[in-house]
């Protein structure tokens, strides 16, 4: 790191840190970033000829996290990196010595990470860093999906909705977008698995990638319930503990209500997960 320019040093005396600063200063300790700049160096483009040199990965990288965890667009991002303190500081920004990265610096490293599909590998290496530190996950998984809503306007280029993105009813209402489909390990509340789909496609047709294959236990709710048999296929040591649905012609027994009434207890911890994408990360 630097040494800080005048541009970046406060004199407020009364000034108090806020939760973001808090948040990224605690980002900024916990993740293993030298063990991801590893995965995406590969790839990246090296200073070749006179030109201008590339940006550094971490402080990309760091800059991509922001995006991502902020729901800020390229130029939004380059937008705010110029007013927020924390977020400069997060990035390792001096603003007496460099400018922020422009918005196509910003849109080409995105492109790049899923040109080679660097977001799997990172997600991987961040779960096996975890596990090396103590936090492993158990035998049992909680699998959960949750919708992204997205815009449906067709004024683009092409006249056309997004055709990664698809509609779909809940209760008495329609969304348009993605689904979100997790695995959560039941004692840590750590998502270790994650799949995106079109938010028409049925919670079950995912199960078998939101699980780590040797869990015992597998709760998830009344979507799933049907589908016992996926579950015995692809995690063949699971004991399944979906929710169960009634039937016309086949009520709930006063036992399978029972159960029915203990498995959101355990379920619930899937909760905080979607509460961090969809209510503080937007």
């Amino acid at each position: 790191m630097h040494q800080q320019t005048f541009a970046a040093v406060t004199f407020e005396q009364y000034r108090k840190p806020t939760r973001r600063e808090q948040f990224l200063n605690e980002i900024t300790r916990v993740v293993p970033w030298a063990e991801l700049v590893a995965v995406i160096e590969p790839v990246y483009p090296k200073a070749e000829g006179p030109g201008r040199p590339p940006v550094g990965i971490e402080r990309m990288l760091r800059l991509h996290c922001l995006q991502q965890w902020f729901n800020l667009s390229d130029p939004a991002v380059e937008e705010v990196l110029y007013d927020s303190r924390a977020m400069q500081q997060f990035v390792d920004l001096d603003l007496g010595r460099e400018p922020v990265p422009d918005e196509t610096t910003i849109c080409k490293f995105r492109h790049l990470l899923e040109a080679h599909q660097i977001g799997a590998q990172l997600f991987a290496r961040i779960g096996a860093h975890l596990a090396a530190h103590g936090l492993k996950v158990s035998h049992g998984t909680l699998v959960d999906a949750t919708i992204i809503s997205a815009p449906s306007s067709t004024k683009n280029r092409t006249k056309e909705r997004d055709p990664e993105m698809h509609q779909t009813k809940k209760g008495n209402q329609w969304y348009f977008g993605m689904k979100a489909h997790i695995g959560v390990d039941s004692q840590t509340k750590l998502a270790h698995s994650v799949a995106a789909t079109a938010a028409h496609v049925h919670d079950s047709q995912v199960l078998p990638e939101v699980r780590h294959r040797q869990e015992t236990r597998v709760w998830g709710d009344a979507a799933s319930s049907g589908h016992r048999a996926v579950i015995q296929r692809h995690a063949p040591r699971a004991k399944s503990f979906l929710q169960t649905n009634a039937h016309r012609h086949r009520p709930l027994s006063e036992i399978e209500r029972a159960r029915n009434r203990a498995k959101p207890k355990v379920r619930a911890k899937v909760e905080p997960a979607f509460l961090v994408i969809k209510r503080i990360f937007g």
